[in-house]
């Protein structure tokens, strides 16, 4: 197994850089645990999921309590038959995603952090002819979990405490296919967007 993703901020603020720099700072915390690779386009994290997410939430909360517009673009993925295992990204044992039990998001629910946003997010179980039953239990998980907020053309739009949004994002990307197949999931993660929500 190899579970990882490429993260991109985006800080509509003239002290862009600043912003990008301190929302990576936090990463160093997880350097032991994660492979992590930073360039002039993305950072790329390669580690279990038990550490890519929390750290992915402290770059993002980072950046975000800096006033404005912020937004992140993020691709996961697990499993790509091209990878090599790596026993760090092993997940632990889930359900059986063609079973009755993707009612409602599983695991632990992280605590509000108090920084509303918004995310649009693709889920893309590889490989699999029933993809479909497995994208339309992720949207009905979310809506239980309260941050679905609209379908919409080629994504899921979600809204709610950031906590709540990566919570969704993260049982989005782990709980809706089977543990050794290969899934990649995409996001855009926006906070105090001048647009009105719609």
């Amino acid at each position: 197994m190899y579970l990882g993703c490429q993260y991109s901020l985006y800080p509509m603020t003239s002290d862009f850089v600043a912003v990008i720099l301190d929302a990576v700072k936090p990463l160093q915390r997880y350097k032991d645990r994660l492979d992590i690779e930073t360039d002039d386009v993305s950072t790329t994290l390669i580690g279990g999921a038990h550490v890519l997410f929390p750290a992915l939430l402290e770059s993002f909360s980072a950046a975000a309590r800096v006033p404005g517009h912020l937004v992140m673009n993020l691709s996961l993925s697990r499993g790509c038959p091209g990878e090599p295992d790596d026993p760090r990204c092993a997940l632990p044992a889930r359900p059986d995603p063609a079973s009755e039990t993707k009612v409602a998001l599983a695991g632990p629910r992280r605590s509000p952090i108090g920084i509303a946003a918004s995310a649009q997010i693709a889920l893309y179980p590889l490989g699999r002819p029933e993809y479909m039953d497995d994208i339309v239990a992720c949207i009905g998980a979310a809506k239980s979990a309260g941050t679905f907020a609209k379908g919409k053309h080629f994504c899921t739009k979600l809204a709610g405490d950031v906590a709540d949004v990566f919570d969704t994002i993260e049982r989005s990307f782990l709980d809706f296919s089977p543990g050794n197949s290969h899934v990649v999931l995409t996001a855009i993660v926006s906070k105090g967007s001048p647009t009105q929500a719609r």
